[in-house]
């Protein structure tokens, strides 16, 4: 059981390491002033996408890798990439305010209802 458990929070690194990549800007990062760099909090907000992309990518992979042990990878890998998916979406309509409508709703829950398909017939 702890296995699936990996891969949900995989899943909620995955969604966290989408938002990092969505705000990492290329153009902040060349422009912090290194010599005082703490003298401004806008250099540390500028590389915290950074660290935010190191940090959750590599804990996406680590648990990943821990529950696809135990889990086969193609069963794995749809449930991860769904529950991101889910996630992600869930998370633009909350926190950004983008409208979903009732058919998105029905397809998101067409992909839980798959991911749990898949959990409940796992070996």
């Amino acid at each position: 059981m702890t296995h699936w458990l990996f891969l949900f929070i995989a899943s909620c690194l995955e969604v966290c390491w989408i938002y990092c990549v969505k705000f990492l800007s290329k153009d902040k990062l060349l422009s912090i002033d290194w010599m005082h760099f703490f003298s401004s909090r806008e250099h540390i907000l500028a590389l915290a996408p950074l660290i935010g992309y190191i940090g959750f990518g590599i804990g996406n992979v680590v648990f990943f890798a821990m529950a696809m042990r135990h889990i086969p990878a193609s069963t794995a890998f749809a449930v991860w990439m769904g529950m991101a998916l889910v996630g992600t979406r869930a998370c633009d309509a909350i926190f950004f305010g983008e409208a979903i409508d009732l058919w998105q709703v029905f397809f998101m829950l067409l992909v839980v209802v798959g991911a749990i398909g898949l959990k409940a017939t796992a070996p």
